[in-house]
């Protein structure tokens, strides 16, 4: 078998046999495919697609091109994706919440891809914090804190490493079959019991419409259940940030605010108790989601979660003392201006695809691979969906490095936010999907 012959029976439309994905993603994690040729591999199944058999079965190869992880440990393993969107940092708070309530939580995430940010680069906005991790590193933290949330190792899923690296690149981050087997393949190797998906739909989605993010959740669920993983999946609304910052630091902070004085009331924290809420239930830990939710809430409340997430920092080499003191290790950007309305109305429509650029333009994302991450450009004080203006007030705040780039960054974010006489306010939470 040849990577050219499966490329080529992928070209004319061939429905791709589990030994043919299972040859190329071995090919993909060896060297022996080509970059050349894992990029035509991308876009021939962005622009072709793949039948749920195949998404199955490339899901598995990738999963089975490197390690598996196995666990013995005195409660449950579990795992949370999200499918990315902006202000979007609920693993950094779900992972400690389980690890309060006795669950156990190695979160194998990612960095940015698109216009979105990445769980790894927002914990790297402490100075001195390590994300790349041995596997038995990996087990020692989550043994001993009960949490963990790292980038996958060179030895799990290095197929899926090969190919995400040359997604952007080559315009394929939106195929709904690569987002499945990539997301999939990691969490399925991180051995985990239960796995609860975030899959977002929206102006800040890779799915923009609800439709769009649906056939993705069932697609997803169906591929883990496939796979041997209870898997369910909540779709959630990406019209506007999750939370009202979007950066590494300034979302890292917005984490420790709800870490350390949980608002139900705020987005970032009604979804992450959901979210956990579920996935205990699914576990079998709680009888439903909402008295799971409820004890996410009472973990947080009492400060249980917010120790383990200290506690997981410390372990991963970063400060002792985060939790007591957080304004001390984020780093704070020197230029910041605000964007003003400029007429009076109620926020109608934010361009969350425009708003993730402009981060990326003040250093906060990668426009290139290898590209260096200033932790501390980014918005913050974004105005929600529905909020009522007049003009000259403060529609967010641009942190940058250069006053030419705030400049800049004003513009765009005036540009990205609507405001219009009436304004609809969506639900943060559209459907569950199981099996």
């Amino acid at each position: 078998m040849e990577a050219r012959t499966v490329l080529a029976h992928l070209r004319e439309g061939r429905p791709l046999r589990e030994d043919e994905l299972r040859f190329f993603a071995r090919g993909l994690a060896s060297g022996d495919v080509t970059d050349a040729q894992a990029a035509a591999f991308a876009m021939g199944v962005c622009r072709g697609g793949m039948s749920e058999a195949e998404t199955v079965a490339l899901t598995r190869a990738m999963r089975d091109s490197g390690e598996v992880l196995h666990w013995d440990l005195p409660g449950p393993v579990l795992d949370k994706h999200s499918t990315g969107g902006l202000g979007d940092s609920t693993s950094l708070i779900v992972a400690p919440v389980l690890a309060a309530v006795g669950a156990y939580a190695p979160f194998l995430s990612g960095r940015g891809l698109g216009h979105t940010g990445g769980t790894l680069d927002k914990l790297e906005a402490l100075e001195g914090l390590e994300t790349t991790m041995s596997n038995e590193r990996l087990k020692a933290i989550v043994a001993d804190v009960g949490c963990a949330v790292v980038g996958a190792s060179t030895e799990i899923a290095p197929a899926d490493r090969r190919l995400y690296a040359l997604r952007h690149a080559t315009a394929t981050v939106e195929s709904p079959a690569l987002i499945t087997a990539s997301i999939l393949s990691k969490k399925l190797a991180a051995g985990a019991q239960a796995l609860i998906l975030d899959v977002k739909g929206g102006s800040g989605a890779f799915m923009k419409t609800r439709s769009e993010a649906k056939a993705l959740a069932q697609l997803l669920v169906n591929t883990a259940n496939a796979a041997g993983c209870a898997t369910r999946a909540l779709i959630t609304d990406m019209n506007q940030p999750l939370a009202p910052a979007i950066g590494n630091a300034v979302e890292l902070a917005e984490v420790l605010k709800v870490l350390r004085d949980p608002r139900p009331e705020s987005r970032l924290c009604a979804l992450s108790l959901a979210l956990t809420g579920e996935l205990l239930e699914l576990a079998g830990v709680h009888a439903t989601a909402e008295s799971g939710a409820r004890a996410a809430l009472q973990a947080l409340q009492s400060g249980a979660a917010a120790e383990k997430f200290g506690a997981m920092v410390h372990a991963m080499k970063g400060p002792a003392k985060l939790m007591e003191t957080p304004e001390r290790f984020l780093a704070a950007a020197p230029v910041t201006r605000n964007v003003r309305a400029e007429r009076t109305g109620k926020v109608a429509a934010i361009d969350g695809v425009a708003l993730g650029q402009v981060v990326a333009e003040l250093g906060g994302q990668r426009l290139h691979p290898g590209d260096h991450i200033d932790p501390r450009v980014g918005l913050t004080d974004i105005v929600s969906l529905g909020t009522a203006v007049s003009a000259g007030e403060t529609l967010a705040q641009v942190h940058a490095v250069r006053d030419d780039a705030a400049d800049a960054a004003v513009a765009a974010v005036r540009a990205a936010i609507q405001i219009g006489p009436e304004a609809v306010t969506p639900p943060l939470i559209y459907a569950r999907v199981n099996s």
